[in-house]
Parts: C-alpha cells; sequence; structure tokens
C-alpha cells in the first residue's frame, strides 16, 4: 500500500497565490503570496491590498494538494486582522445576570434537530389596545390620502375645470417671418381685413377667417413691413403667439391689444 505524499511545505509554493482557510477576520480580499520566512513566522502579502502581515507557524496547517481552483493553506485556528498583526479571534458567549434569589440555572440538554417550538406571547391589555389604535390610524389615513389622490386626478381630468390653451402655429402654419401675401397664399383670401394705427409707432392688421373661427394678426411699423405675431380666437383671446428676437413671445401683448 503506497503512502500519500506529504503535503508540501509554504515556502515551497514560491510566487503562486494562495487563501488560509479559515479566511483571516477582517480582510475582504483572500488570496496571498509567500514572501519570505523565520523559524517561528512567515511572511505573506495581500494580492490586492498588498498588505503584508507575519504569520506565526503554530497557526499553519496543511497546503492543499490540489491547486484547482486555488492552493489552500489550512489554519489551525480563526485568526483576525487588528492593527497590522495577526491575532486569534475569540468568539464571546455574554452570560446574562442572575437575578436576585435565583438558583442555579439547568442545563439545557441538546435537543435533536426539528422543527422549532413555537412559543406563545401574550400581549397585555393596554398593549394591545394601543396596537390596535395604531393600526386603525394607519389604515383610516391610507384611506383617506387614496380618496385625496382619487379626487385630484379626477378634478384633472374633469373637462369643466380644464383650461385648454389651443396652439395653432403647426397647424396654421404660420411663423415671424411671414407677411401678408404669405398668410393669404397658406390661409386664402379672409372674409374681412382691417387696419388699426397707432401714432408714430405701429400698425396692425387683422385678418379674419370666420370658418376657422380665427383672426390672424399683422403688426409692423409700416404695411410693407408688417409680419405675423399671432391669432386670435372667437372671443378675442390669443390661441397662437411667436417667439420675440430678445426673447419672450408675444402672447402678453395680444392678450391686452383691444379688438377692433
Amino acid at each position: 500500500m503506497s503512502i500519500p505524499p506529504l503535503p508540501p511545505p509554504l515556502e515551497s509554493l514560491g510566487r503562486r497565490p494562495f487563501s488560509f482557510y479559515p479566511p483571516v477576520l477582517n480582510i475582504e480580499h483572500n488570496e496571498w503570496v509567500f514572501q519570505h520566512a523565520t523559524w517561528s513566522e512567515i511572511l505573506v502579502m495581500n494580492t490586492k491590498t498588498r498588505a503584508e502581515v507575519w504569520v506565526p507557524r503554530r497557526f499553519l496547517g496543511e497546503v492543499s494538494r490540489v491547486e484547482e481552483p486555488v492552493m489552500i493553506v489550512g489554519l489551525k485556528r480563526e485568526l483576525e486582522y487588528k492593527a497590522g498583526t495577526l491575532w486569534p479571534h475569540e468568539r464571546r458567549i455574554i452570560e446574562m445576570r442572575k437575578a436576585v434569589n435565583e438558583g442555579p440555572r439547568p442545563a439545557v440538554p441538546d435537543s435533536p434537530p426539528g422543527r422549532a417550538s413555537v412559543v406563545g406571547i401574550r400581549l397585555e391589555n393596554g398593549a394591545e389596545s394601543r396596537i390596535g389604535k395604531l393600526v386603525a390610524g394607519v389604515l383610516v389615513l391610507g384611506v383617506v390620502g387614496v380618496l385625496l389622490i382619487v379626487n385630484v386626478f379626477r378634478g384633472r381630468h374633469d373637462v369643466k375645470n380644464v383650461t385648454f390653451v389651443p396652439i395653432l402655429q403647426q397647424a396654421l402654419g404660420l411663423n415671424a417671418q411671414d407677411d401678408h401675401k404669405t398668410v393669404l397664399r397658406k390661409l386664402g383670401q379672409p372674409m374681412e381685413d382691417r387696419w388699426r394705427s397707432e401714432t408714430g409707432e405701429l400698425q396692425y392688421r387683422v385678418l379674419i377667417y370666420p370658418e376657422r373661427k380665427i383672426s390672424v394678426i399683422l403688426m409692423g411699423r409700416d404695411r410693407d413691413s408688417m409680419r405675423y405675431i399671432g391669432a386670435m380666437d372667437e372671443n378675442w383671446k390669443s390661441v397662437d403667439s411667436v417667439q420675440l428676437p430678445g426673447g419672450g413671445n408675444t402672447r402678453s401683448m395680444l392678450n391686452n391689444m383691444p379688438r377692433f
């Protein structure tokens, strides 16, 4: 019967990476390479953080014979990294203090694995009442919030509460560069053609299209330089405006324009 070969010592790994098992606590990346050795310790370096730590030989276990998926170096104790040094990790169990006049606590026998027993928890009447009131209050607030949301949503979609601002520029195909001839070519002859002059400054021209229920407004310093500035509906409310060269648009001008 052949005897399996002994696992190689850690010094024989050279620069091959390996992992500790169990992993060193407080260090996320568990991949190391051998650096240096003394009679009592070995120096290893983490391949990601480049941190170097000394590992006492008394904590080292066997080295795996198989390198796939990674070489494993066993640790005889679970170690943790603190203040640049490896220390044995101790899992502390905190025992609750005994109450006054309490006798020794009986040892709990080991129970076979199985389903955990269900422990009944009984609340005092006052606590039950408070929890019930809290749940009821949350339910009431939820119902009120849903009703408010429904009312707001319904109000936004109620035709009576909606103010429509028609935008006709795309339908009319007019812009701030269109003059009287361009308007006639795009919309045809108007039913009425009116003028209004302001002393020494601007002149206004309105072309009325009853079939379209709009009045097209032109403005300029003289009749040859008049350009399109917007359109009004049958109630003389602006339904289209154009952008001004300096910013803004002509909507406020149209809204303050008297009917003529």
